[in-house]
Parts: structure tokens; C-alpha cells; sequence
């Protein structure tokens, strides 16, 4: 092998049948893997992108039926009881629906395949999506905060305190199952937004028990109860919304776990041939997780083996890495006494 190094380009691909824990589980998901043929094209790549994707919608669709059913109810129950805490509630669970809105436009847009002008797709629509989750978490915050104040100052007698703790129950119930949903989605598909969302529901699902405990107070006497468990809710909204904040925004500046790049060395580095491994990166597009990596081969290899090793590697990463779509794997010559970027070297110090 010359002093020129080469390259390997992966094309687009998704994990592997192999790994049922990350995609589809139990005996449908057995048989699909032992029957389909154990390959990494491009059509199966685009196949997987396109089935996360419907993943995706499917769970924003089904979370935004059960969201507002319970927040339809709930809507009732405020304008029978006037709780204030429940309105909180109720504002919440209605904002968390209304997220399903802007996640489900960018998991559709997602779907377009590559231009020449967006040539790693439409993937990052997810990340802007996360945005306006965010917006709505903070909308409802304030909203909730205010009247809870404004009933602190302007006390209202709560009435139907059955009512009310019966909405309270089917909140915590909606919420969490709708939580689950989303949580397990969005982990298995690598999508941010909807793992954000799913932990926001949750939040919502403890917000709704807090209502019970404020409408047994209230029935024991303590009015005042009810507006301050209102503003407890609206500390948590903003707790949920901080750690929304958190994870959309490593989202959006290319944040990785690090344990995901670790992972990919301790991959390449096992396979037959590779020397050492120099550089690891790794980014989200949407739930797709996009990969690059450098490393060393023994410099007196004919091009075709060392090919051959960077083929293995990128192999086993798509084998391997759960999310991951498409890997660039980068070859250099180890041992051969010169260094094989002097050229580029130069020029970048030229600059």
C-alpha cells in the first residue's frame, strides 16, 4: 500500500435484524430476522429509516388520542369544580398533546430522502421540533403560575371534590401510559424529541396525583390547597421544561454519549488487522446516529486487503451500534516512516 491513504465510504444503513432489543421484539420480530437475508444495502437502509419514522408517527398519533380524551375530561371537571390545580393540569396535559403537533410534521418530513442541497436528509427536523415541545412547556408553565397566584390572592371556593380527584386519577393514568410509550419509542428509534416528550409526560402523570393530594386537603378544610398544589405544578412544568431544554439542546449542538463512542472504538479496534484507531465522531440527524472514523492499517498491505479491513469495520459497526445509518471509515498507513497528511498538514498551516 502506497503512502496514499483511502477511504471507505459506508453506505446508508440501519441496525441489524440481529439486535431485537432495538428493534422489533418477540417471535413476529424473531422470524422477520431469521427469514429476511442478512444484509446491508442501501434499500435496507432506507426500509429501516422509513419503518423508525412510522415508529415515530405512530406514537405521536396514538399520544395526542389519549392525551386529549384525558384532557377533555379534565376541561369538564375545571369548569363543574373551578379547581385551580387542576387547571394546571389540565393545561399541561393539553400543551403535551399539542407537542404531537410539531413532532409528527417533523417525523413526516424526515421520511424525504436526500437532496442536493440537504444531502443528510431531513433528519434534524426532529431536533427543531424539540423546540417548539419546549415552547409549549414554557407556555403552559406561566399560564398555570398566574392563575395559581391570582387564586392565591382572589381565594374561590372548590366545589365537586369527587369530580376532581376522579380527574386527577384518569390524568396520572393517561400520562403514564402515554409516558411509556414515548419513552420506549423513542429509545428504540434514537429520537430525542420523543424521549423528551415521553419524560414530560410522565411529569405530567406526577402532576395529576399532586391534584388528588391538593383535593384532599381542600376537603379537609384547607382551601388554600388547592392554588398552592397549582403552583407546584408549575415548578415542575419548569423542572420538565429545563431538562427538555438540556436534551434538545445537546441534541441540536451534536451531542453524543460518550459511551457510544467508546463503544465504536472498542469495535474497531477488535477487528483483524486494524493497528490503532485515531479518531472517533459521531452525530444525531433526527434518530439516525451518523459515524466517521479514522484508523491504521499496516502500510505494506495491498490496497484491496486494507480495503477489506475498512469494509470488515464497517461491517460490524452497522452490526453493532444500535441507530446507526451510515459510517465513514477513513484508512492510513502505519509504518511506512512518513506521515501521510504532511500534504494536507502543510496547506492547512499555509492557511
Amino acid at each position: 500500500m502506497s503512502d496514499h491513504h483511502q477511504d471507505a465510504v459506508g453506505h446508508g444503513h440501519d441496525e441489524h435484524d440481529h439486535h431485537l432489543a432495538h428493534g422489533h421484539g418477540g417471535v413476529v420480530g424473531f422470524l422477520r430476522g431469521y427469514i429476511a437475508p442478512h444484509s446491508h444495502d442501501a434499500k435496507d437502509s432506507l426500509d429501516r429509516a422509513l419503518e423508525a419514522s412510522s415508529d415515530g408517527i405512530r406514537a405521536v398519533a396514538l399520544s395526542l388520542v389519549i392525551l386529549l380524551l384525558t384532557a377533555g375530561i379534565q376541561v369538564l371537571v375545571v369548569v363543574a369544580s373551578g379547581s385551580v390545580a387542576l387547571l394546571g393540569d389540565t393545561l399541561h396535559n393539553a400543551a403535551d398533546a399539542l407537542t404531537a403537533v410539531p413532532l409528527w410534521l417533523a417525523f413526516r418530513l424526515g421520511r424525504r430522502p436526500p437532496t442536493t442541497r440537504f444531502t443528510y436528509g431531513y433528519g434534524k427536523a426532529e431536533d427543531v421540533a424539540g423546540l417548539a415541545v419546549i415552547a409549549l412547556i414554557a407556555a403552559s408553565a406561566v399560564f398555570a403560575g398566574y392563575e395559581a397566584i391570582y387564586r392565591l390572592i382572589h381565594p374561590e371556593k372548590v366545589s365537586h371534590l369527587g369530580f376532581v380527584m376522579a380527574a386527577a386519577v384518569v390524568g396520572a393514568i393517561g400520562n403514564e401510559v402515554v409516558a411509556q410509550y414515548r419513552i420506549r419509542v423513542g429509545r428504540r428509534i434514537g429520537s430525542a424529541a420523543l424521549e423528551a416528550d415521553g419524560v414530560h409526560a410522565r411529569t405530567d402523570g406526577v402532576t395529576s396525583l399532586l391534584v388528588l393530594v391538593g383535593a384532599v386537603a381542600v376537603a379537609l378544610g384547607a382551601q388554600w390547597a388547592d392554588p398552592v398544589v397549582g403552583l407546584v405544578i408549575t415548578g415542575a412544568i419548569m423542572v420538565v421544561g429545563y431538562q427538555a431544554v438540556r436534551s434538545v439542546g445537546q441534541r441540536l449542538l451534536d451531542a453524543v454519549d460518550p459511551a457510544i463512542i467508546e463503544q465504536i472504538s472498542t469495535i474497531v479496534g477488535s477487528v483483524d488487522g486494524v493497528i490503532a484507531v485515531t479518531e472517533v465522531r459521531a452525530r444525531w440527524v433526527g434518530h439516525r446516529l451518523l459515524a466517521q472514523v479514522r484508523l491504521s492499517v499496516d502500510g505494506m498491505l495491498q490496497v484491496t486487503t486494507a480495503h477489506a479491513i475498512a469494509e470488515e469495520v464497517h461491517h460490524e459497526m452497522l452490526h453493532h451500534v444500535p441507530n446507526l445509518s451510515e459510517a465513514i471509515v477513513h484508512v492510513d498507513p502505519s509504518g511506512t516512516g512518513s506521515d501521510p497528511h504532511a500534504a494536507t498538514r502543510h496547506h492547512q498551516g499555509d492557511g
